[in-house]
């Protein structure tokens, strides 16, 4: 039998739902890298890539592709908002990493999904 002396602390940590989801939501913001993000982490980039399947199997973390279109309430609208008559009228969707993206409320559904994904993509 051979002897085998383990020297310093163990390497491996375990991470809650809560702190993996943390961590994700940091991809993107202020054009952080995945990269960036795994060197702040102390991670490799294969964890972060993992862990988003993960959350994206529970149910926790948006899927490829999918984009969910919320109503809006006009009633809520600045009365004081400086449009010109006739002007189109913008919306501003805030993204979940961080980003902003303005349009005009007659973009098509289509092109407005394909827009949001590429933004979070990134």
């Amino acid at each position: 039998m051979r002897h085998v002396e383990a020297l310093g602390r163990e390497r491996r940590r375990r991470w809650s739902d809560a702190e993996k989801l943390s961590v994700l939501e940091r991809v993107g913001v202020g054009g952080r890298t995945v990269a960036d993000v795994a060197r702040e982490a102390d991670l490799t980039r294969q964890h972060i890539y993992q862990w988003r399947q993960e959350m994206r199997r529970k149910g926790h973390w948006p899927v490829s592709g999918s984009t969910l279109f919320v109503p809006v309430d006009e009633d809520l609208a600045d009365p004081s908002d400086p449009l010109a008559p006739g002007a189109v009228p913008m919306i501003e969707i805030l993204l979940r990493n961080g980003r902003q993206v303005r349009c005009s409320e007659t973009i098509d559904d289509r092109s407005l999904a394909w827009l949001i994904r590429v933004l979070e993509a990134v």
